[in-house]
Protein backbone atom coordinates (compact mmCIF):
# COMPACT_ATOMS: atom_id res chain seq x y z
CA UNK A 1 0.00 0.00 0.00
CA UNK A 2 1.45 3.39 -0.99
CA UNK A 3 1.50 6.41 1.32
CA UNK A 4 -1.60 8.03 -0.19
CA UNK A 5 -3.67 4.86 0.09
CA UNK A 6 -2.44 4.34 3.64
CA UNK A 7 -3.43 7.90 4.56
CA UNK A 8 -6.91 7.40 3.12
CA UNK A 9 -7.25 4.04 4.82
CA UNK A 10 -6.29 5.54 8.17
CA UNK A 11 -8.93 8.19 7.59
CA UNK A 12 -11.54 5.46 7.08
CA UNK A 13 -11.99 6.30 3.41
CA UNK A 14 -12.97 3.36 1.23
CA UNK A 15 -10.72 3.39 -1.85
CA UNK A 16 -11.89 1.10 -4.67
CA UNK A 17 -9.22 -0.51 -6.81
CA UNK A 18 -10.71 1.27 -9.83
CA UNK A 19 -9.67 4.72 -8.56
CA UNK A 20 -6.88 6.30 -10.57
CA UNK A 21 -3.85 7.82 -8.87
CA UNK A 22 -5.18 11.31 -9.63
CA UNK A 23 -8.47 10.50 -7.92
CA UNK A 24 -6.68 9.11 -4.87
CA UNK A 25 -4.53 12.24 -4.67
CA UNK A 26 -7.61 14.46 -4.83
CA UNK A 27 -9.32 12.33 -2.16
CA UNK A 28 -6.25 12.72 0.06
CA UNK A 29 -6.46 16.50 -0.33
CA UNK A 30 -10.14 16.35 0.59
CA UNK A 31 -9.26 14.32 3.67
CA UNK A 32 -6.60 16.86 4.67
CA UNK A 33 -9.27 19.56 4.54
CA UNK A 34 -11.72 17.47 6.54
CA UNK A 35 -9.06 16.78 9.16
CA UNK A 36 -8.51 20.54 9.37
CA UNK A 37 -12.18 21.07 10.20
CA UNK A 38 -13.15 22.33 6.75
CA UNK A 39 -16.47 21.18 5.33
CA UNK A 40 -15.51 19.36 2.16
CA UNK A 41 -18.43 17.02 1.59
CA UNK A 42 -17.88 13.36 0.78
CA UNK A 43 -14.26 12.29 0.40
CA UNK A 44 -14.66 10.73 -3.02
CA UNK A 45 -11.81 12.06 -5.14
CA UNK A 46 -14.19 14.05 -7.35
CA UNK A 47 -13.80 17.78 -7.80
CA UNK A 48 -17.03 19.70 -7.24
CA UNK A 49 -17.79 23.23 -6.01
CA UNK A 50 -17.70 22.25 -2.33
CA UNK A 51 -14.27 20.66 -2.79
CA UNK A 52 -12.95 23.71 -4.63
CA UNK A 53 -14.19 26.01 -1.90
CA UNK A 54 -12.64 23.78 0.78
CA UNK A 55 -9.29 24.03 -0.99
CA UNK A 56 -9.63 27.83 -1.07
CA UNK A 57 -10.32 27.89 2.67
CA UNK A 58 -7.34 25.63 3.34
CA UNK A 59 -5.03 27.80 1.22
CA UNK A 60 -6.21 30.93 3.02
CA UNK A 61 -5.60 29.35 6.42
CA UNK A 62 -2.06 28.55 5.33
CA UNK A 63 -1.47 32.07 4.05
CA UNK A 64 -1.17 31.01 0.43
CA UNK A 65 -4.48 32.29 -0.92
CA UNK A 66 -7.00 35.12 -0.57
CA UNK A 67 -9.98 34.92 1.75
CA UNK A 68 -12.83 33.01 0.09
CA UNK A 69 -15.40 34.63 2.36
CA UNK A 70 -18.06 36.76 0.68
CA UNK A 71 -19.23 39.32 3.28
CA UNK A 72 -22.57 39.79 1.54
CA UNK A 73 -23.41 36.17 2.32
CA UNK A 74 -23.80 37.05 6.01
CA UNK A 75 -25.89 40.18 5.55
CA UNK A 76 -29.61 40.41 4.91
CA UNK A 77 -30.06 42.88 2.04
CA UNK A 78 -32.93 45.37 1.81
CA UNK A 79 -36.27 43.83 0.92
CA UNK A 80 -36.06 44.30 -2.83
CA UNK A 81 -37.07 41.87 -5.55
CA UNK A 82 -35.17 41.16 -8.77
CA UNK A 83 -37.06 42.41 -11.80
CA UNK A 84 -39.74 39.96 -12.84
CA UNK A 85 -39.63 37.83 -9.70
CA UNK A 86 -42.87 36.84 -8.01
CA UNK A 87 -42.79 37.00 -4.19
CA UNK A 88 -44.17 33.52 -3.62
CA UNK A 89 -41.30 32.22 -1.51
CA UNK A 90 -40.07 33.38 1.92
CA UNK A 91 -37.05 35.59 2.40
CA UNK A 92 -33.83 33.80 3.33
CA UNK A 93 -34.20 34.91 6.94
CA UNK A 94 -37.58 33.17 7.16
CA UNK A 95 -36.93 29.90 5.34
CA UNK A 96 -36.86 27.72 8.45
CA UNK A 97 -40.28 28.94 9.55
CA UNK A 98 -41.66 28.23 6.07
CA UNK A 99 -39.84 25.01 5.12
CA UNK A 100 -39.10 23.45 8.51
CA UNK A 101 -35.87 21.82 9.65
CA UNK A 102 -32.92 21.49 7.29
CA UNK A 103 -32.94 18.23 5.38
CA UNK A 104 -36.59 17.47 6.17
CA UNK A 105 -39.65 17.06 3.93
CA UNK A 106 -37.70 15.99 0.86
CA UNK A 107 -39.11 14.34 -2.27
CA UNK A 108 -37.72 13.18 -5.59
CA UNK A 109 -38.36 15.13 -8.77
CA UNK A 110 -38.20 13.12 -12.00
CA UNK A 111 -36.56 15.25 -14.67
CA UNK A 112 -38.10 15.64 -18.14
CA UNK A 113 -34.66 15.35 -19.72
CA UNK A 114 -31.49 13.57 -18.58
CA UNK A 115 -28.83 15.68 -16.94
CA UNK A 116 -25.18 14.87 -16.27
CA UNK A 117 -23.40 15.03 -12.95
CA UNK A 118 -21.23 18.13 -13.29
CA UNK A 119 -18.10 16.66 -11.69
CA UNK A 120 -18.53 13.24 -13.31
CA UNK A 121 -20.33 13.69 -16.67
CA UNK A 122 -20.22 9.95 -17.31
CA UNK A 123 -23.04 9.63 -14.77
CA UNK A 124 -26.60 10.53 -15.75
CA UNK A 125 -29.01 12.29 -13.43
CA UNK A 126 -32.67 11.48 -14.03
CA UNK A 127 -34.13 12.71 -10.74
CA UNK A 128 -33.12 15.18 -8.04
CA UNK A 129 -34.06 15.72 -4.40
CA UNK A 130 -35.99 18.85 -3.44
CA UNK A 131 -38.26 20.09 -0.67
CA UNK A 132 -41.84 18.99 -1.19
CA UNK A 133 -43.07 22.59 -1.21
CA UNK A 134 -40.98 23.47 -4.27
CA UNK A 135 -41.45 20.20 -6.15
CA UNK A 136 -44.33 21.25 -8.39
CA UNK A 137 -42.83 24.64 -9.16
CA UNK A 138 -39.47 23.13 -10.11
CA UNK A 139 -41.25 20.51 -12.20
CA UNK A 140 -42.96 23.23 -14.22
CA UNK A 141 -39.64 25.01 -14.70
CA UNK A 142 -37.83 21.93 -15.95
CA UNK A 143 -40.68 21.10 -18.31
CA UNK A 144 -40.53 24.60 -19.79
CA UNK A 145 -36.73 24.37 -20.05
CA UNK A 146 -37.12 21.10 -21.96
CA UNK A 147 -39.40 22.89 -24.42
CA UNK A 148 -37.22 25.99 -24.74
CA UNK A 149 -33.83 24.25 -25.08
CA UNK A 150 -33.19 21.19 -27.21
CA UNK A 151 -30.42 18.73 -26.22
CA UNK A 152 -27.79 20.60 -28.22
CA UNK A 153 -28.69 23.91 -26.59
CA UNK A 154 -28.74 22.35 -23.12
CA UNK A 155 -25.23 21.05 -23.77
CA UNK A 156 -23.92 24.34 -25.15
CA UNK A 157 -25.29 26.44 -22.30
CA UNK A 158 -24.40 23.91 -19.60
CA UNK A 159 -28.00 23.59 -18.46
CA UNK A 160 -27.61 19.82 -18.69
CA UNK A 161 -24.89 19.81 -16.01
CA UNK A 162 -26.34 19.18 -12.55
CA UNK A 163 -24.31 20.72 -9.73
CA UNK A 164 -26.48 19.78 -6.76
CA UNK A 165 -29.77 20.33 -4.95
CA UNK A 166 -30.26 19.00 -1.40
CA UNK A 167 -27.01 19.29 0.55
CA UNK A 168 -27.12 20.09 4.27
CA UNK A 169 -24.14 22.42 4.70
CA UNK A 170 -23.20 26.01 5.42
CA UNK A 171 -23.03 28.57 2.61
CA UNK A 172 -19.77 28.66 0.72
CA UNK A 173 -18.30 32.02 1.62
CA UNK A 174 -20.68 32.50 4.57
CA UNK A 175 -21.55 31.13 7.99
CA UNK A 176 -25.29 30.53 7.60
CA UNK A 177 -27.10 27.45 6.39
CA UNK A 178 -27.06 27.16 2.63
CA UNK A 179 -30.42 27.19 0.86
CA UNK A 180 -29.35 23.76 -0.37
CA UNK A 181 -29.80 22.55 3.21
CA UNK A 182 -33.56 22.77 2.74
CA UNK A 183 -33.51 21.36 -0.79
CA UNK A 184 -34.74 24.67 -2.21
CA UNK A 185 -31.75 25.49 -4.42
CA UNK A 186 -30.31 23.98 -7.58
CA UNK A 187 -26.88 24.48 -9.16
CA UNK A 188 -26.06 24.23 -12.86
CA UNK A 189 -22.64 23.89 -14.53
CA UNK A 190 -20.51 24.91 -11.51
CA UNK A 191 -17.22 24.88 -13.43
CA UNK A 192 -18.27 27.77 -15.68
CA UNK A 193 -20.48 29.61 -13.19
CA UNK A 194 -18.51 29.49 -9.97
CA UNK A 195 -19.02 31.22 -6.67
CA UNK A 196 -16.84 34.15 -7.73
CA UNK A 197 -18.17 34.36 -11.28
CA UNK A 198 -19.75 37.54 -12.64
CA UNK A 199 -21.56 38.81 -15.71
CA UNK A 200 -18.32 39.13 -17.64
CA UNK A 201 -17.31 35.47 -17.38
CA UNK A 202 -20.24 33.30 -16.27
CA UNK A 203 -21.63 31.05 -19.01
CA UNK A 204 -25.17 31.36 -17.67
CA UNK A 205 -24.91 35.14 -17.89
CA UNK A 206 -24.85 34.98 -21.69
CA UNK A 207 -27.84 36.11 -23.81
CA UNK A 208 -28.79 32.57 -24.84
CA UNK A 209 -29.57 31.83 -21.17
CA UNK A 210 -32.06 34.67 -20.75
CA UNK A 211 -35.04 32.38 -21.36
CA UNK A 212 -33.66 29.89 -18.82
CA UNK A 213 -33.64 32.50 -16.06
CA UNK A 214 -37.01 33.95 -16.99
CA UNK A 215 -38.55 30.52 -16.61
CA UNK A 216 -37.32 30.32 -13.03
CA UNK A 217 -38.23 33.92 -12.28
CA UNK A 218 -41.77 33.33 -13.54
CA UNK A 219 -42.09 30.91 -10.62
CA UNK A 220 -40.52 33.32 -8.14
CA UNK A 221 -37.14 31.59 -7.96
CA UNK A 222 -34.13 33.86 -7.55
CA UNK A 223 -30.82 33.73 -9.40
CA UNK A 224 -27.94 34.93 -7.25
CA UNK A 225 -26.12 35.80 -10.45
CA UNK A 226 -28.86 38.02 -11.82
CA UNK A 227 -29.70 39.52 -8.43
CA UNK A 228 -26.21 40.03 -6.99
CA UNK A 229 -23.72 39.05 -9.71
CA UNK A 230 -21.98 36.09 -8.07
CA UNK A 231 -22.58 32.33 -7.89
CA UNK A 232 -24.20 32.23 -11.32
CA UNK A 233 -24.71 28.46 -11.06
CA UNK A 234 -27.36 28.92 -8.37
CA UNK A 235 -31.14 29.40 -8.35
CA UNK A 236 -33.24 29.25 -5.17
CA UNK A 237 -36.84 29.23 -3.99
CA UNK A 238 -36.31 31.99 -1.45
CA UNK A 239 -36.07 35.74 -1.74
CA UNK A 240 -33.02 37.73 -0.71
Amino acid sequence: MDAISAFLNNGRVDVPQSWSKARRVLAAKQLVCRNDGIEVGKVDGLNGPQTEFAFEVYAHRRGTGPSPVIPARNVDPPAAEPAGAKPVWPRQADVEAFYGAVGANQVRLALPFPMKLAWDPSKSVNAITLHQKVHDSAKRCFERIADAYDPAARKTTGIELFGGSLNVRKMRGGDRWSMHSWGIAIDFDPARNGLHSNRSNARLAQPDCEAFWRIWEDEGWVSLGRARDFDWMHVQASRL
